[in-house]
């Protein structure tokens, strides 16, 4: 094995442990909040938190092939792995999509919210989505042309598809998403602008009292954390599909190794940076993991406290009971 192939096992196996403890933990929080409160909307984020948590554990099996080098994979076992790999990931663009037009939908319509976002029309938009994934992941699958044929096989991306298809992805698939994806958030900064431009109206009215109103704080962290995820989202994709482009009209400008190291690990970090900035950043869903925590450092310290009482394998705890009045 080379020492560059084990590096670069090593840093998808980490990536993808952190892809997939931090997803799954959020999914976890996500769900317990949607049965609580019933709402819709988080059914996006969740999918979104499942798409990527299906990118950490595709990515594992990527980094147990550099790990295990030499390894001679055939050409049909590189081209599943590397259409799941793809579904997966366009999986989570997708959803990014849903979550930007779930948040559109709130903002533009507030008092129609709850009557257009349905638990029907939410499952037909999740079905949608990972049937739409699932083609653009599994198409070089049915249709030959787009596989690549290479005597050195190994289970990446330039290795595996053709370019005619990473060129229909790209321009068809990629691209498309980021326009309107920035489109969404855009026009929402375009509404939460308008918002605070009227309360500064009234407060200059002198209508507003005398501390700013909750809507304008919201409206000022909701520009903010806008801005930043569009930015986070454009940096860790947009290298890599760039890259990937110019690589196809001039193969001497970026090899493909740079592009596979390097520019695709950027990409995948956007599935460790959505549950932090998705679900994190959600006072509920804060509220949730906090709660959740307490829980669960309460049953340890109970478990710690029975184990000093009660030494043996009596199963009758009394909770009521502390180790001083026992002593006592």
């Amino acid at each position: 094995m080379s020492t560059a192939s084990w590096a670069l096992g090593a840093i998808l196996a980490v990536l993808a442990s952190l892809i997939i403890a931090a997803n799954v933990l959020v999914a976890i929080v996500l769900l317990c909040h949607i049965q609580k409160s019933g709402s819709k909307g988080l059914c996006f984020v969740l999918n979104l938190a499942l798409a990527d948590a299906m990118v950490g554990f595709t990515v594992m099996g990527l980094a147990m092939d550099e790990l295990s080098q030499p390894f001679h994979p055939s050409q049909n076992f590189c081209i599943l792995r590397m259409a799941f790999v793809t579904s997966s990931s366009a999986a989570s663009i997708l959803s990014l999509i849903l979550v930007a037009c779930d948040r559109h939908l709130a903002i533009r319509k507030p008092f129609h919210y709850f009557q257009l976002v349905t638990g029907l029309r939410v499952g037909v938009c999740l079905v949608g989505l990972w049937l739409v994934a699932a083609t653009v992941g599994f198409l070089p699958v049915f249709v030959p042309r787009f596989q690549r044929v290479n005597n050195h096989w190994k289970c990446s991306f330039f290795n595996v598809f053709h370019p005619s298809y990473m060129l229909t992805m790209f321009c068809f698939g990629f691209f498309p998403a980021l326009f309107l994806f920035l489109y969404l958030y855009c026009d929402m900064l375009k509404i939460a602008s308008v918002h605070v431009q009227h309360i500064l109206e009234v407060e200059q009215a002198g209508l507003g009292g005398g501390c700013p109103p909750p809507r304008a704080t919201s409206d000022m962290k909701a520009m903010r954390t806008v801005a930043l995820l569009i930015g986070c989202f454009t940096l860790s994709w947009l290298p890599f599909f760039i890259t990937g482009v110019v690589q196809m009209v001039c193969s001497e400008c970026f090899p493909y190794k740079v592009i596979e190291n390097f520019f695709w690990l950027l990409g995948l970090g956007n599935s460790l940076l959505n549950p932090l900035l998705y679900s994190y950043w959600q006072r509920d869903v804060q509220l949730q993991l906090s709660q959740l925590a307490a829980g669960v450092k309460r049953r340890l310290l109970l478990h710690l406290g029975s184990a000093r009482c009660f030494p043996g394998r009596d199963t009758k705890a009394l909770p009521a009971v502390s180790c001083l009045e026992l002593q006592d």
